[in-house]
């Protein structure tokens, strides 16, 4: 199974071409159409990118890109913004609002593509080199501890191995001797 991405988008066609796209590239495309419905998706589809479309009725995709980075599970997604917007400032302004891509409409596939493609390799770079949670809090890691395997290896520091019952071991290592077999 591909990597998920939500495609937030209230222009069917828009929308229909954005997730024809992304699934001939082997990605999973979950649309939305509705804002208003995004944040509830992006809790359940748990997607590793959200392309979200700026000019949208109710909701603005700047709002939800806000929304997004403000919940602590959902901010660490990346969000690629697809606008139409094109004056001067306004990919700036989406960009302080959290997006990390950004693609004007009308876009190019292959621009598009490698925007999704980039975007998704520098969320798994990040991924890989954040520390293990535990290691992270400053906690030790937890590691199994072989078990012994003679009694001289169990016993504690600076203390000898208890002594086998005279005849029943190897005087040498302390082991039992191997079954006579004749």
């Amino acid at each position: 199974m591909g990597q998920k991405i939500l495609v937030v988008e209230d222009n069917e066609l828009n929308l229909k071409l954005f997730c024809d796209l992304l699934r001939a590239h082997a990605y999973v495309a979950e649309p939305v159409r509705d804002g208003r419905e995004a944040v509830a998706t992006a809790r359940t589809f748990v997607p590793d990118l959200i392309v979200m479309d700026i000019q949208m009725p109710h909701i603005s995709g700047l709002e939800l890109i806000e929304q997004i980075k403000a919940d602590g599970e959902l901010a660490p997604i990346p969000i690629m913004a697809v606008t139409a917007y094109a004056a001067k400032g306004d990919e700036e302004r989406i960009r302080d609002a959290g997006a990390e891509g950004y693609v004007s409409k009308p876009i190019s596939v292959l621009k598009f593509v490698e925007a999704v493609r980039s975007l998704l390799d520098a969320a798994a770079a990040r991924v890989a080199e954040e520390p293990a949670p535990a290691a992270a809090a400053g906690a030790p890691a937890e590691t199994e501890s072989p078990e012994p395997e003679t009694q001289e290896a169990a016993a504690p520091e600076g203390e000898a191995a208890p002594e086998a019952p005279d005849g029943a071991g190897d005087e040498e290592d302390g082991t039992a001797p191997a079954p006579d077999v004749t």
